[in-house]
């Protein structure tokens, strides 16, 4: 269970929506989060990512001497 406190005219525009579309805000705000999670869990991971690529003692080559190195 999750409780959330939104703006007065957040609320009033999830309710006017569900109201809208026969749905309940509670529909509404799961649909949101889910739909957030899923970016902030894309983004973290990119940025855990990115760190440990930097901490490692890999090299970053351009492009270009790639698809030299592989003949492409």
């Amino acid at each position: 269970m999750l409780a959330v406190r939104l703006p007065e005219e957040t609320e009033a525009r999830l309710e006017r929506l569900a109201q809208r579309t026969g749905r309940t805000k509670s529909y509404y705000a799961r649909a949101a989060i889910e739909h957030y999670l899923d970016e902030l869990e894309e983004l973290f991971w990119a940025q855990d990512a990115a760190f440990h690529w930097e901490a490692s003692d890999k090299k970053i080559i351009p492009a270009e001497a790639l698809y030299a190195e592989l003949g492409l």
